[in-house]
């Protein structure tokens, strides 16, 4: 993508309404404008990251066996009804009557919607397990929203339901979703901490959040060291296996927020290896049994003859989220610092003189190769001051940046800067493509 044809709107200007970095930097970078209270539209630098990341969970949930549907944002208030949430679940959720006089809801999760499309088709246990899962946005009307999309009122999630005969294997389908989301946050470029959590309005006796440390982080997190360097299950899990013992490697290491935090336990851990720090949730999975499917009529029939109601599981992703959380964790004193897998762009190029005939020459041609390689390109070809362009390819933080300027025209060599690392070398540019693929 050209930048003189690309819509980028930067500034260098500091919001002052925007009280942490992700929210500051996010404006900054022209990747969202507010346009109403916790509600965003995303511009075209943000919302390649919003798919760069939503791509990454899709072929994670496809991998462990989660199977992709869409459903609708405005919910029937008789799901609700039926389960017993409707009154419970508060202020939050934003009610509509349509012209009929009919009750709605924008929804702020889809239990009762999954459950009722399983209880429509499913009738035996042989088309068990399942798991049904889609990426939608969601209402929820915060009280006071804040901190950008960290804490907005509408949000993109990825939201997955399992449906299994009896619960051992509705904690295996668990399992495979505790799995699924480290191998999704790795991707990313993140460690994320499993932590045992409180299931709140979404109910049940078995939940984990996941957190990424930050410095700016909304919650307290105390965990042993050792459970950071621990990999990520890989790719080449086999999801049809007993991952209990996968997951207990994870969870036997003290990790707690601080409405959980035992002193006592803490104090077990060996100095050198207690984190406390701060951090931020981005996923949270639920075991709730029947709570669903048992006053919502979810049964299917057994081997002899019976019909039992099924147990059900949750798991979500706050894709919109998770923006503003990879720059809390990934950012220095020039702006934002994207790995690469998430990057709006992997690399950024620069024509030092773009009205120098031979200069531009080189530059398109180096854009081409670039593209012809699979790279994401932001060439910037405006007729600019080099500071500016350097600030601004910082400032929005691509991994890459690939300086063309007259000097290296005359040796045969690109400029390459790597954003994080800050180490700039000089190459031919077949040599610094390798370099960027390679990551």
């Amino acid at each position: 993508m050209r930048l003189t044809r690309y819509f980028l709107p930067v500034s260098k200007d500091v919001p002052a309404d925007a009280a942490i970095i992700s929210h500051q930097l996010m404006l900054r970078t022209g990747m969202v404008r507010q346009n109403g209270a916790g509600i965003y539209t995303w511009l075209p630098l943000g919302f390649r990251v919003l798919q760069k990341i939503e791509q990454i969970v899709r072929e994670e949930m496809d991998r462990a066996g989660a199977i992709e549907l869409l459903m609708p944002t405005i919910q029937q208030a008789e799901l609700w009804q039926e389960s017993g949430r409707y009154d419970d679940y508060g202020k939050e959720m934003l009610r509509i009557t349509d012209r009929h006089e009919r009750e709605m809801l924008f929804g702020p999760t889809n239990e009762e919607l999954i459950t009722d499309v399983f209880r429509s088709y499913v009738k035996s246990y042989k088309a068990l397990p399942l798991n049904l899962y889609h990426t939608q946005w969601k209402f929820r009307d915060e009280i006071r929203p804040r901190f950008g999309v960290m804490r907005g009122r509408e949000f993109l999630m990825k939201d997955a339901y399992s449906f299994d005969l009896t619960e051992e294997a509705a904690r295996a389908s668990y399992n495979k979703m505790f799995c699924a989301y480290l191998n999704a946050f790795d991707r990313m470029g993140l460690t994320a901490i499993p932590m045992q959590a409180d299931t709140g309005p979404i109910g049940g006796d078995l939940s984990h959040e996941f957190i990424i440390l930050a410095d700016t982080g909304e919650s307290a997190v105390f965990c042993d060291k050792a459970m950071l360097d621990l990999p990520a299950p890989g790719l080449d899990l086999d999801f049809d296996a007993d991952l209990s013992d996968e997951v207990a490697k994870r969870t036997d290491f003290y990790a707690a927020t601080e409405e959980k935090h035992d002193e006592a336990e803490f104090g077990k851990i060996p100095a050198e290896r207690q984190v406390s720090a701060r951090g931020i949730e981005v996923g949270h999975i639920f075991f709730f049994g029947t709570k669903y499917s048992k006053p919502m009529n979810a049964t299917v029939q057994t081997a002899d003859g019976a019909n039992v109601p099924v147990q059900m599981g949750s798991y979500g992703i706050g894709v919109s989220r998770l923006v503003g959380g990879i720059i809390e964790a990934c950012h220095d004193e020039n702006g934002i610092v994207w790995p690469q897998s998430v990057a709006p762009f992997e690399v950024g190029l620069i024509s030092m003189r773009p009205k120098d005939e031979a200069v531009a020459t080189v530059a398109d041609e180096a854009y081409d190769a670039l593209q012809a390689a699979g790279l994401d390109v932001l060439y910037d070809d405006t007729d600019e001051r080099p500071g500016s362009k350097f600030n601004r390819m910082d400032l929005i933080g691509l991994p890459w940046q690939i300086v063309i300027g007259p000097r290296g025209i005359e040796n045969g060599v690109v400029e390459l800067k790597n954003r994080k690392s800050g180490e700039k070398s000089e190459l031919p540019l077949t040599e610094a493509i390798e370099k960027v693929k390679a990551g």
